[in-house]
């Protein structure tokens, strides 16, 4: 009880003995980029599987999808513009980059494009929802691993992470703010929204908590 507790209360990333002791560490020990590496296959892991419920995509992509058919940008041009946003929003924040900013993008999409034609497809809804879920439970514990690696968030983690500093508010309930805000904006520019993209922004905030608890507790 006292773990489904501080989901609701942590406030700040955990620092372990392999965290890095800056984002931008061009000489991280092995181990932290072992967890780092893990943490961002678990999360586009977790990402693939949503998509492959066919339940819906992550309020991002709603939100790029909106900008894209206001615009008649492509959806990826979209999504690189949102990205470039978000990286200019850090400025203000003062979050630093680092080499897991970079490997954000790459180890994901990599993760995306391969893993995506093993993952079931799923035809009857209870199970299509049950894969949303795992889905983006997954991601929660990718982003515990690779945040607490502490060399660089991807672009809307550092927004995330930037905001919690300022607010002093808790994790979980910035991160589900963002991503409401988000998946509201994007529907409203037109955006598909799926079951799994509300159980997306509901949930990823408390499950990126539960992340950094569970890795906390069992991998220092």
């Amino acid at each position: 009880m006292e773990i489904i507790k501080n989901i609701f209360t942590i406030k700040k990333i955990p620092f372990l003995s392999w965290s890095s002791p800056e984002p931008l560490n061009l000489k991280p020990k092995i181990n932290t980029c072992i967890f780092l590496t893990f943490g961002l296959f678990l999360f586009g892991l977790g990402e693939t599987i949503l998509i492959a419920s066919s339940q819906g995509v992550s309020p991002w992509t709603v939100f790029a999808q909106g900008i894209s058919i206001n615009t008649n940008f492509s959806i990826g041009f979209a999504t690189f513009i949102v990205s470039v946003s978000v990286l200019l929003l850090w400025i203000p924040l003062k979050q630093k980059p680092g080499i897991g900013t970079i490997l954000n993008a790459i180890i994901i999409s990599i993760v995306l494009d391969y893993s995506y034609p093993y993952l079931p497809k799923p035809d009857q809804f209870f199970y299509q929802i049950l894969q949303s879920f795992i889905g983006v439970l997954i991601v929660g514990l990718g982003s515990g691993f690779y945040l607490i690696a502490n060399l660089g968030p991807g672009p809307r983690d550092g927004l995330m992470t930037g905001i919690q500093k300022i607010s002093k508010l808790p994790i979980y309930f910035v991160r589900t703010s963002i991503e409401i805000t988000v998946v509201l904006i994007g529907w409203y520019l037109g955006g598909v929204v799926g079951l799994g993209t509300i159980i997306f922004a509901l949930f990823v905030g408390p499950f990126v908590s539960l992340g950094l608890l569970i890795v906390k507790i069992f991998f220092k």
